[in-house]
């Protein structure tokens, strides 16, 4: 009787997205398992992710799912314990101190430079990249490049810090097209190796450092795809770290996913699985910590770019999906499956956002254009 009523809540409510359980389009779910139902309504989105990476259900387009899902809202009508004990841990302690810096550069950037190297393009950048007027996932990430560093309007000689520099992929794009120096940090043994082979040849220094350790000037910085790492308690140190460290008339880019409302941590799915002791920051956060500290000068918003990325990544994991499995378990694949799907489906639905913001530290003098 009790699952019975589990089954008819949620058929109920996933009704109200145009989502049939075992229905014949290719968004519906084929549940396998009808534990299934408890997991969802009892654990929200952990009992969701978990139960798939289980295999208690399937669904042919996971993005469309969760785009419906989550247009329609159903997401706030189910709660969970582990959501509740999320929050109250995100008040309450800061998950990303300096000692928990590593953390996700072990767990996550760590798990394997070969999974990287299928899924992302031929410069390795793991953040949303822009598809104004290009096709292909490369030309996407270049036209990023060049949106950040036009935006920066770098010039010869620059010194520049990239905060989160990944695989080095912008790194040595800014020095081989830009004339600049780069100095990149990343918390991840593994990228850091990697980005040194790329980037041997070019005036870039990978460090392999938390941002709190940062040393000397630069006359532009930027941080792509990394501030979701930094934490509401630190929002405030980490803008007055960019300030110290920023020449009288540099400007600063801040690329980064950003929430739709301000929060203290991420999902508990995503937390155990994806990314630990991450968040996504709000308009509101981000405002109030850079207030006093730097002149906001633009912000960009253009959220849906990536759906098209998260979907092209997908796209070459199931390419490379042969080669992979000789590495990863099934469980890991659908693991890897649910997470960049449903992160498509939910900057679709508009549920998450994209935005690049730039910052100067005095103000930019005289009128100028911000390139789009």
């Amino acid at each position: 009787m009790e699952d019975f009523f589990f089954r008819r809540k949620l058929q109920h409510l996933l009704t109200e997205a145009g989502v049939t359980v075992n229905g014949p389009e290719a968004w519906d779910i084929t549940v396998h398992d009808n534990r299934f139902y408890r997991r969802v309504l009892t654990e929200a989105h952990l009992g969701t992710g978990e139960s798939y990476m289980d295999g208690w259900w399937d669904c042919e387009l996971l993005d469309e799912f969760f785009y419906r899902v989550l247009r329609a809202g159903i997401e706030k009508k189910v709660s969970g314990i582990p959501r509740l004990l999320n929050g109250v841990a995100g008040k309450l302690l800061n998950l990303q101190n300096p000692a928990r810096a590593y953390t996700v550069g072990v767990t996550h950037y760590n798990i394997g430079n070969d999974l990287y190297a299928a899924m992302l393009d031929r410069r390795m950048m793991y953040s949303c990249a822009y598809w104004k007027n290009v096709s292909t996932l490369d030309e996407a990430q270049e036209r990023k490049l060049r949106l950040v560093f036009d935006k920066l309007m770098l010039k010869p000689g620059m010194q520049v810090l990239d905060i989160g520099c990944g695989w080095g992929g912008a790194a040595r794009f800014a020095a081989e097209h830009y004339g600049v120096q780069v100095t990149g940090l990343t918390i991840s043994s593994e990228q850091a190796r990697l980005a040194r082979e790329h980037c041997q040849q070019w005036p870039v220094e990978i460090k392999l450092m938390d941002y709190r350790a940062i040393q000397g000037n630069f006359d532009r910085i930027y941080s792509i795809g990394m501030f979701e790492h930094v934490g509401h308690k630190n929002y405030r140190n980490y803008f007055k770290i960019v300030r110290k460290h920023l020449v009288p008339d540099g400007l600063f880019l801040l690329h980064t996913i950003g929430s739709n409302r301000s929060g203290s941590n991420t999902d508990p799915w995503t937390s155990k699985y994806i990314f630990p002791n991450s968040m996504l920051p709000s308009a509101n956060q981000i405002t109030a910590a850079a207030e006093g500290e730097l002149m906001l000068e633009d912000w960009h918003s253009f959220g849906h770019d990536y759906y098209h990325t998260l979907k092209a990544w997908n796209s070459n994991i199931e390419k490379n999906q042969a080669t992979l499995s000789a590495t990863y378990s099934e469980r890991f694949q659908r693991m890897w499956r649910y997470y960049l799907l449903s992160a498509a489906g939910s900057f679709r639905a508009r549920n998450v956002q994209l935005w690049q913001i730039l910052y100067s530290k005095k103000g930019i003098e005289g009128r100028f254009e911000i390139a789009r």
